[in-house]
């Protein structure tokens, strides 16, 4: 019986770390991309969401279905060492990857931004063209 609690405790001390990890990438979106307050809000809701399914999945498939107490202590410490450990590295080296993916990006939707505008402006030229060309025919 021991045993089976240390090894629930164990699973939901990693649990608790994969929460920490969970946050770490709502909060590298938020500092990567400039959300607007409504998308934060929506964030906020599926981190609840994608957390409270991973929890209710734990506890029926570790543990069957039994809350203790042992397991809130453990996700705490899981969140808590993963927080104090590994969560500032992670956000930094994401940071990074995020931002030179950006950077990498950034000529290539300038040169599509720049052809939409052309093309725009072809296809505009292209009615107005057509257009012109109808008026003519009805006024000869």
């Amino acid at each position: 019986m021991i045993t089976n609690q240390a090894y629930t405790f164990i699973i939901f001390v990693i649990v608790g770390i994969c929460i920490g990890v969970l946050f770490d990438f709502f909060r590298i979106l938020r500092k990567a991309f400039n959300t607007k307050d409504f998308i934060t809000y929506i964030e906020d809701i599926l981190f609840c969401i994608l957390t409270g399914i991973i929890l209710l999945y734990s506890i029926f498939k570790f543990n069957s279905g039994e809350i203790r107490l042992y397991i809130f202590i453990g996700l705490l410490f899981g969140v808590i060492i993963y927080m104090l450990s590994i969560s500032k590295f992670f956000v930094k080296i994401n940071l990074f990857v995020i931002e030179k993916i950006k950077q990498i990006f950034k000529p290539i939707s300038f040169v599509i931004i720049n052809v939409r505008k052309i093309l725009s402006k072809i296809s505009l030229k292209m009615e107005y063209l057509k257009k012109n060309k109808q008026i003519n025919k009805k006024m000869s």
